[in-house]
C-alpha cells in the first residue's frame, strides 16, 4: 500500500542513504537525501517533511543540532535518530531535544519500518482527535427515512456506491441535502473511520486554490510561514468532498484531473510529488454537461467525476416528504432546542404544505428553526411563519379551504384538517393507511376526521 508520508533520510555515508532509499521506496513512501547537517536544515526549513531519519554524527555537525534547529524554526517533522553508538546519554539528548525515536546501527529493515508505521498511525490518530475537538458540543442527528420513491432511489443508489472506491458526482438544486449525502456515503464506506474533508470550491479564492487543494512547502510564497499539508493530503486514506464543483476555474480543473488520475499531488514550493489515496465526492448545482458543451468545463474531468451519478430531485417532486420532514424538524431533527419538541396548528400545517419550497430542504430547515424560536407557545402557529410565505399561499383559494372566518373555530379547523388529510392521501396514491401512518394519526381517526367533515 502506497504511503502519503514523505522521508528525508540524512547521513554521510552514501551506502546507508542507498539502502535506506530503496527500502523505503519500495515500501511506498517518497524519499529525498541530504549528505550533511546544513544540507539537511536546508531542506527542512521548507517544512516538507513528514519524517526525518537523522545521523546522529556527521562530518559538518550532529543530528541532535539538525533537530533542534529545525524545532527553533517551529517545522514539526519527525525525527527518528540513527548512531552507531549505544550511549544511554545520547539517546537521553536526544529525546529531550524532541525526537520521537532513537535507533542502533546496523538498523533492521523491518524494525524502521515499523517504527515508521507507528507514526503514520500515531499522526492518524492526532488529526481525528482534532476533527473530534472540532465536533465537541455537535450532537448527530438522527436520519430521516424518505417515503417517496423518489428519494427512496437516491438512497438506494447511496447504498450502492458507498462500499466501493468509485468517484461520485452529486447533482441537484441549492438546498436539496448533497453535503448530507455525501457524508452519509463516507459512512457507509470502508473509508469511515478515516477523515471527511469537505471544502466548497465558490470559497475559495483563485489565487489561493493550488495551495488549499495541494498545500505548500515553508516560505513557497509570502506570507507561507508554515508548511501546510492541503486538503488532498488531510483526507489521504478517507474522503474528499468537492462542493460546488462546477465553480473551479479551468486552470484548476485540469490540476485536479491529474491529481485524480496520478494519484498524487505536489504542493507548491516542493519538488517531490506526494503518493495519496483519496476517494472523490463531488456536487454541483450546474448542469455540467452543458457548461462542458459551452467550453466552461473540461470534458475529461466531467467524465472522471461522473462514473457514478445520482440526482437529488428538488422538494417540489416529492412533495409526499415534506410532512414527515416537518414532523422530523420539530420533534427530532434540532440540535440547541434542548429536546423543545413542537406541535404545528392545522392551519399553519396547511400552508407549509402548499408552499412550493424554491430553497428545497434548506429552507423549510430554516423556517421551522425560526418558528421554533419565535412561538410564544408549544404551538407554531400561521404568525410564526415568514410572511412571504403566507402571502405566497394563503390567497390561492385552490390550494387551501376559504379562511375567511365564517363559522366557528372548530368547523374552521375541520376544514383545514380535511385539506391536509387529502392531500396527505394524494401523495400516497389513495393509500389511506399509509397517509394516516405519515399523519401520526390511527386510520379510524382518519376516517373518522373525514366523516366528519363531511356532516352538514
Amino acid at each position: 500500500m502506497q504511503s502519503s508520508s514523505h522521508i528525508l533520510v540524512i547521513d554521510d555515508e552514501p551506502v546507508l542513504r542507498q539502502i535506506f532509499s530503496r527500502v523505503l521506496d519500495e515500501a511506498g513512501y517518497t524519499v529525498e537525501t541530504a549528505a550533511g547537517a546544513e544540507e539537511a536544515v536546508a531542506m527542512l526549513s521548507q517544512g516538507d517533511f513528514d519524517v526525518a531519519l537523522c545521523d546522529i554524527k556527521m562530518p559538518d555537525g550532529d543530528g541532535i543540532g539538525v533537530l533542534r534547529r529545525t524545532r527553533a524554526s517551529g517545522i514539526d517533522t519527525v525525527f527518528i535518530m540513527v548512531t552507531a553508538i549505544a550511549a544511554m546519554e545520547t539517546a537521553v539528548e536526544a529525546l529531550r531535544a524532541g525526537a520521537f525515536d532513537y535507533m542502533i546501527k546496523p538498523v533492521r529493515n523491518e524494525e524502521l519500518l515499523y517504527r515508521l508505521a507507528r507514526i503514520e498511525s500515531m499522526r492518524g490518530l492526532r488529526d481525528e482527535n482534532q476533527a473530534l475537538r472540532k465536533a465537541v458540543g455537535e450532537k448527530t442527528a438522527p436520519l430521516f427515512r424518505f417515503q417517496s420513491p423518489a428519494m427512496q432511489n437516491v438512497e438506494r443508489l447511496a447504498e450502492k456506491v458507498a462500499p466501493t472506491n468509485s468517484t461520485v458526482l452529486i447533482v441537484g438544486e441549492s438546498g436539496t441535502g448533497k453535503g448530507i449525502l455525501a457524508g452519509a456515503i463516507h459512512q457507509k464506506s470502508l473509508r469511515s473511520e478515516q477523515p471527511f474533508v469537505s471544502v466548497n470550491c465558490s470559497a475559495i479564492p483563485e489565487q489561493l486554490m493550488e495551495s488549499e487543494f495541494f498545500g505548500h512547502t515553508r516560505g513557497a510564497f509570502t506570507g507561507a510561514d508554515k508548511a501546510r499539508r492541503g486538503l488532498f493530503l488531510a483526507a489521504d486514506k478517507g474522503t474528499l468532498f468537492l462542493d460546488e464543483v462546477g465553480e473551479l476555474p479551468m486552470q484548476m480543473q485540469t490540476k485536479l484531473l491529474h491529481a485524480i488520475e496520478d494519484k498524487k499531488v505536489r504542493p507548491v514550493g516542493s519538488e517531490q510529488a506526494r503518493q495519496l489515496d483519496t476517494r472523490i465526492i463531488a456536487a454541483t448545482n450546474r448542469d455540467l454537461s452543458e457548461m462542458v458543451a459551452q467550453g466552461r468545463f473540461r470534458g475529461d474531468l466531467f467524465f472522471r467525476l461522473s462514473m457514478f451519478q445520482i440526482a437529488i430531485p428538488p422538494l417540489r417532486d416529492h412533495r409526499a416528504d415534506v410532512h414527515g420532514l416537518m414532523r422530523f424538524l420539530l420533534n427530532d431533527g434540532q440540535d440547541g432546542f434542548h429536546g423543545r419538541g413542537l406541535e404545528i396548528d392545522p392551519e399553519a400545517e396547511a400552508i407549509l404544505l402548499a408552499y412550493a419550497w424554491p430553497g428545497n430542504v434548506r429552507e423549510l430547515e430554516n423556517v421551522i428553526n425560526r418558528a421554533r424560536i419565535i412561538a410564544e407557545s408549544e404551538c407554531i402557529t400561521v404568525a410564526d411563519l415568514p410572511a412571504g410565505i403566507v402571502n405566497s399561499v394563503a390567497p390561492m383559494g385552490t390550494m387551501l379551504p376559504a379562511l375567511s372566518g365564517e363559522g366557528s373555530l372548530r368547523e374552521q379547523v375541520q376544514k383545514i384538517e380535511t385539506e391536509i388529510i387529502k392531500r396527505a392521501i394524494e401523495g400516497v396514491q389513495g393509500d389511506r393507511r399509509l397517509a394516516a401512518q405519515r399523519l401520526g394519526i390511527s386510520l379510524s381517526s382518519l376516517y373518522r376526521k373525514l366523516g366528519e367533515s363531511a356532516q352538514p
